[in-house]
This record gives structure tokens, C-alpha cells and sequence, in this order.
């Protein structure tokens, strides 16, 4: 049987997956490291978003993924824009080759008053998932992956994924928020991995 570190690649088809480290690895529950705006553009940091795009486009379940689940500590994150349309009333993209979301440095700067329950899992969590309570809207500030500065609001799924995922960054995982853990084999919840 073939193991391979948490910091070894998968080379499958050119791509630059790598594997996804689980609980309890301590880079899960460390606060992860700015990055130097100097940085931003760098080779190294493209080469780190390119395996999380790898990777979570090999996820099975996946919607996003920040870098300490791929065991780099630093503030970086990517979410499909599929996130978006999930959960609206009328869809307004049919499914097609979604393209990744790069969050650098990202600081949630406003959130709502207003707080909804929903669905979570995790792919540095296999196999558990829970009801986790979040603010309905957001503001989010960051740089994308050309080093621009971007600031936006999100709703309801795609700011539920946006605050998982800058969880993650600050070495806290959606099980210490759950208030209720759920099946969903048995039906008992709706949602995927974020």
C-alpha cells in the first residue's frame, strides 16, 4: 500500500492535486499566515492557488478549499462560483466548468444581525456533517489572485461558504460551531462539503 505525506502531489492528468490533510493535523487548528503583499504575484503563491484549484476540483463533494486543508498556513482560500447560484429560487447558469473564486489575505468586514442555520460538512472532516448557525449576508474584503483588491457582499449559501472557509484560516472547523449533528444518508440535511 502506497502513503504519501500531506505534502506530497498527486500528478493525475498535469494536475497539481494534492492531498487533503484531516482533523486532528495541526495545521487544521493553528491561525494561518498573511501574506506579504509583495507576495502576492509570486510563482510560489501561484503554484499554491493552482494545487487548490487541482484539488478542489477533484474533491468529490468540495465548494471551496483554504490552504491549511492542503497543509499551508497562510491566508488563502478559493471557492467555486457555482457557491453563488446554490440555493437561489431560479438558477441563472445551468451547470457548466465553474470557475474558481481566490480569496488572499480575506477579512469579513460586515456581517448581518440576521443568523440562519444550515447544512455543513468538510472535506478535512470526512464523514460528519451538522447544523451550523451563520450570518445570512456579508461583506468580504481581499486581493484575488492578481494581487487587485476586491471587496463584496454575499447571501445566504455562497456567505455560509465564504465564513466556513475564513474559519478555516483561523484554525477553527465547522464542528465547533455545530449545534446538532445530522445524517445525511438519512435524508437529515441538504447540503455538500464546503
Amino acid at each position: 500500500m502506497l502513503v504519501l505525506t500531506q505534502t506530497q502531489q498527486l500528478f493525475s492528468n498535469g494536475n497539481m492535486q494534492r492531498l487533503i490533510v484531516t482533523d486532528p493535523h495541526p495545521v487544521l487548528r493553528s491561525r494561518s499566515l498573511e501574506v506579504p503583499r509583495e507576495k502576492i504575484c509570486s510563482a510560489e503563491l501561484r503554484k499554491i492557488i493552482r494545487d487548490l484549484k487541482d484539488t478542489l476540483k477533484n474533491s468529490e463533494d468540495g465548494i471551496g478549499i483554504a490552504a491549511p486543508q492542503i497543509g499551508i498556513g497562510r491566508r488563502i482560500f478559493i471557492v467555486s462560483e457555482e457557491a453563488k447560484f446554490i440555493g437561489l429560487e431560479e438558477p441563472r447558469v445551468k451547470e457548466k466548468d465553474w470557475a474558481s473564486l481566490v480569496y488572499i489575505n480575506p477579512a469579513i468586514i460586515k456581517r448581518s444581525k440576521t443568523m440562519g442555520d444550515g447544512v455543513e460538512g468538510c472535506l478535512s472532516v470526512p464523514g460528519k456533517f451538522g447544523i451550523v448557525s451563520r450570518h445570512q449576508k456579508i461583506v468580504i474584503k481581499a486581493y484575488d489572485e492578481n494581487g487587485k483588491s476586491i471587496t463584496h457582499g454575499a447571501a445566504k449559501f455562497f456567505a455560509r461558504v465564504l465564513q466556513h472557509e475564513s474559519d478555516h484560516l483561523d484554525g477553527v472547523l465547522f464542528i465547533d460551531k455545530v449545534r446538532r449533528f445530522v445524517d445525511v444518508t438519512t435524508g437529515d440535511g441538504n447540503n455538500g462539503k464546503l
